[in-house]
């Protein structure tokens, strides 16, 4: 049987405990490794324990969040072997998608890209987070999806997702989101010439910020206690 679907309403406001949990997680507020709390999370966004618990099965389903028994919900950490393990996944996904993408590119497909990074400047410009956080996805996908392989960027979509606890901090940091921007501004450069082994080693060197970061924000181990905020 079916559970009852939401109000308008009440669809919105379980969506919005979701984005505020999911905002603190990814852009560092809570640490990896903190405890996830009902009651403290409850008092935070002023939310039911219902609403609580939905967000974070969803969280869980994304990779953003780990449930286990007799610990109760934690912000997901990796190990600097897992780091490292699943870093090399992506850069060889990416390598490879980047270097089926024929260049020169395609005219409409460069103006596609820049019209993104626009977006994605304004929104720096301005501090939006989350908008931040979409368009620079966004602006990847579009880039990925030149190769031509749906299946491929979609793994790749599935790794941009599984590092998303390890990335997204980055965009909240003003060094780390001027480094993102000039990069994205040297990537569409690049596309309009043929120096594709160059893109690519762009593209690897890319992510090296946000992996070199996470490690050392986790260097010492899972944060301890519930909900302790990150630096």
């Amino acid at each position: 049987m079916s559970e009852p679907s939401l109000s308008p309403a009440r669809a919105d406001e379980q969506a919005e405990v979701l984005r505020s949990l999911e905002d603190d997680i990814i852009f560092g507020r809570f640490a990896p490794g903190a405890r996830l709390v009902e009651d403290h999370l409850m008092a935070r966004y002023g939310a039911s324990r219902h609403y609580i618990r939905q967000a974070l099965v969803q969280l869980e389903r994304t990779g953003v969040v780990r449930r286990e028994k007799n610990v109760g919900a934690t912000v997901c950490s990796y190990s600097a072997q897992e780091v490292a393990q699943i870093y090399q996944v992506r850069e060889m996904l990416t390598r490879q998608a980047v270097l089926a993408i024929p260049l020169p590119a395609p005219a409409d497909f460069i103006a596609r890209l820049t019209a993104i990074q626009a977006d994605y400047c304004r929104h720096g410009d301005v501090g939006a987070l989350r908008a931040i956080h979409e368009t620079n996805d966004l602006f990847h996908l579009t880039l990925f999806s030149g190769c031509g392989n749906p299946y491929l960027v979609r793994t790749l979509q599935d790794y941009m997702g599984l590092t998303l606890p390890m990335r997204a901090k980055n965009l909240a940091d003003r060094e780390g989101l001027e480094l993102s921007r000039r990069q994205h501004d040297i990537m569409i450069e690049l596309l309009q010439g043929t120096d594709r082994w160059a893109l690519a080693q762009l593209c690897v060197d890319h992510m090296q910020y946000s992996k070199a970061d996470y490690l050392e924000r986790t260097a010492n181990g899972p944060a301890k206690g519930p909900l302790r905020l990150a630096d």
